[in-house]
């Protein structure tokens, strides 16, 4: 999952982002309003935006309004220190997905990420289940037909998406643009060797190349024996 975290203080922002890796996300870290409301109307994707209100350049309240008029329905989280309760009405009425209130605990930062994730994709667990493969974010675990798997970060964060998205085509740079930050190198074949990595480790079917397009995840056949 790729998370643009909007964070003017360096100290936050960098705390986050270490308490977020673990977790298999990969966050993107900016630091004005004007960078975070461009890069939400880019061609980039993002699953859930973490987003400071006093911001320079440009508040993140009025990222948010610019974010939503212009119809993108990213999750958003406010994470802020304004409380007053005002201040949270006008941010959830603005169109902010949840709102928490500087300081806090790690935990629930995590936990609501989580349920906004999972509310976003329709979703009454966080435990994703397909074709026998069962994954859960809270736990970082995984496991096929019962049985443990071990994945590195990456591979977690690619089967994520994929188990998320069944039957969705994701080209190469997508996948590319999800799984990698900014800031980090990639590899001309690095989604390929992953993609390799996971057909070895659960089956070879499991995802399907689309010669010049991109790759699949089949979504399960369903049941008639009924």
């Amino acid at each position: 999952m790729r998370i643009l975290l909007v964070e003017d203080d360096p100290s936050l922002a960098a705390g986050i982002r270490l308490a977020l890796k673990p977790e298999h996300y990969t966050v993107d870290l900016l630091t004005d309003g004007r960078e975070a409301l461009a890069a939400l109307e880019g061609s980039e994707p993002f699953d859930a935006v973490i987003l400071d209100l006093g911001l320079p350049r440009l508040d993140g309240m009025q990222v948010l309004e610019a974010t939503r008029r212009r119809g993108n329905r990213v999750p958003v989280l406010v994470l802020t220190a304004r409380d007053g309760i005002d201040d949270r009405i006008a941010g959830l009425d603005a169109g902010a997905d949840d709102y928490l209130i500087k300081p806090f605990q790690v935990a629930e930062l995590k936990a609501r990420l989580r349920a906004l994730l999972r509310r976003s994709q329709g979703q009454v667990s966080s435990v994703l289940e397909v074709r026998g493969i069962r994954l859960d974010p809270a736990t970082h675990s995984v496991s096929y037909q019962g049985e443990p798997v071990p994945l590195s970060r990456r591979e977690f964060s690619l089967l994520q998406e994929f188990l998320a998205h069944p039957g969705r085509v994701f080209t190469r740079d997508t996948l590319t643009q999800l799984v990698y930050g900014w800031d980090e190198e990639v590899e001309s074949n690095a989604i390929e060797v992953h993609v390799h990595h996971l057909r070895r480790k659960f089956f070879p079917e499991l995802i399907r190349t689309l010669r010049g397009i991109g790759y699949v995840l089949d979504s399960p056949a369903p049941d008639r024996t009924g």
